[in-house]
């Protein structure tokens, strides 16, 4: 059965987000114009990015739009497409860089686009607009099936982890890969193979196999067995999903970054799937907290989130606001800065350390935000996280910094830090620049490492 998500969205064009663990979606809505979808890497609007927009113009149009700019890149009429008494179904796809959008029931999309520049897409998110508030029923998680042919179903990973069930015979098969397609660099998992005797982990698929363990009995054509796949800097692991025991681990010494998966089932053999994004201790994503009574800083006059003149709640949007979070909390509209060389995102956070307040990455399945100082990475589980704000990367180098440089905290002598970022053994890290040092320092595997060539956040 698939869950069902229920979502009401106001008439204020702000996407709510939730991810997705295939490339489909399908969805019911209840509006009188403007149900709006984008399709995006992280929680929240940044480039690239695609927007389908049903029943706009007055519930006249539907279109696609890539990156928010016109013109639109396909322009359909669908005069009432869209209704405020009854529910409509639809369904929006995506496969190797074709979107496409359709009515429930129908095969035929109503509305398709090739993306020449494809991305990995690892969240949707829904609005309502344009005088119109809406009501919708989103399926997430259903059921798939896989046939008796060695061919994979490829999707996107939004985390490093990927959490699955699984009923078949034998010879239950993941990859994990950097692009939706069988290539080199590539990571299989064989579970239950050898007639459900032996599982493997195999590397672009090459003999011998890196680990082979034996499993008889492990998958069970009469009931869902559940499986966790993780992966985290080129370690590897597998693990049974009910008693979190592991099963197989390999360390890769050369990782790369991850973006999808792909199942499938042959020798034999079909197989039933249900698989959904894993967060830390089983749990989506938290909404923000409550602001505490005292909070946890203080920002310098003039930064983002900064208290306003006739005080109240600072605004979201603009300049963008921080945060307070904890133990790996992500608040909606989190700004992501980058990927760990695991794949999963890695958002623009701060936190205090030594009377400074720095710039650097929040890597939500730790549980903490990471930061750079005194050669070391030190990990904080009270942070801030930098919502609604500008992501716009700009390459510069020593200590040239681009007009209109981000400001994300201070060092502990009053030198303004800026956000950067650099690209280091597969990933892409956040982390301070320091105008008088001339290099953009980020925290990775337990130390600090200075970068004289990086690229800076503008607003």
């Amino acid at each position: 059965m698939a869950n069902i998500l229920d979502v009401s969205t106001p008439d204020n064009l702000q996407y709510q987000f939730f991810p997705v663990s295939s490339g489909s979606v399908q969805f019911k809505i209840r509006a009188a114009n403007d149900a709006h979808i984008a399709l995006t890497m992280g929680p929240q609007e940044s480039d690239p990015m695609i927007e389908i927009f049903i029943g706009g113009w007055g519930n006249t149009k539907s279109v696609i739009r890539r990156n928010r700019t016109k013109p639109d890149k396909v322009e359909i009429e669908t005069p009432g497409i869209l209704n405020a008494g009854e529910f409509r179904g639809f369904w929006v796809r995506w496969d190797g860089g074709i979107v496409s959008a359709g009515r429930e029931g129908e095969s035929i999309p109503f509305i398709s686009w090739s993306d020449p520049e494809p991305f990995p897409i690892g969240f949707v998110g829904v609005c309502t607009g344009w005088g119109a508030s809406g009501t919708w029923k989103i399926e997430d998680g259903a059921e798939f099936n896989t046939p008796d042919k060695l061919e994979y179903k490829f999707g996107p990973v939004a985390a490093g982890s990927l959490e699955f069930e699984y009923r078949g015979k034998h010879n239950c098969h993941i990859c994990l890969t950097p692009v939706p397609a069988e290539t080199d660099p590539m990571y299989e998992i064989i579970l239950g193979g050898w007639e459900n005797t032996q599982s493997v982990i195999r590397h672009c698929r090459q003999k011998p196999d890196k680990v082979t363990v034996p499993t008889p009995g492990l998958v069970n054509p009469n009931q869902f067995r559940k499986f966790i796949v993780q992966w985290h800097c080129g370690k590897l692991s597998v693990r049974d999903g009910s008693t979190g025991a592991v099963l197989m681990e390999w360390i890769d010494p050369s990782p790369f970054p991850i973006t999808h998966f792909g199942v499938r089932t042959g020798y034999g053999t079909t197989g039933q799937w249900r698989i959904s994004h894993f967060y830390r201790d089983g749990a989506r994503p938290l909404p923000p907290t409550a602001p505490p009574a005292a909070a946890l800083y203080s920002s310098p006059p003039g930064y983002p989130g900064a208290p306003h003149v006739g005080g109240g709640a600072p605004m979201y949007g603009g300049a963008g606001v921080w945060v307070d979070m904890t133990s790996g909390q992500v608040p909606p509209g989190a700004v992501v800065g980058g990927q760990d060389c695991s794949g999963e995102p890695l958002y623009v956070a701060r936190a205090q350390h030594q009377g400074a307040l720095i710039p650097g990455k929040l890597v939500s399945s730790h549980g903490c935000a990471y930061v750079a100082w005194g050669g070391q990475e030190h990990g904080k589980p009270e942070y801030q996280v930098l919502v609604g704000g500008p992501n716009n990367w700009v390459p510069t180098s020593g200590s040239n910094i681009p007009p209109r440089a981000f400001p994300g905290g201070q060092s502990e002598d009053g030198e303004p830090l800026f956000v950067g970022r650099v690209r280091h053994e597969g990933s892409v890290t956040t982390g301070k620049v320091q105008q008088s040092h001339g290099v953009c320092y980020i925290s990775f595997g337990g130390q600090e490492l200075g970068f004289p060539d990086y690229e800076v956040l503008v607003s």
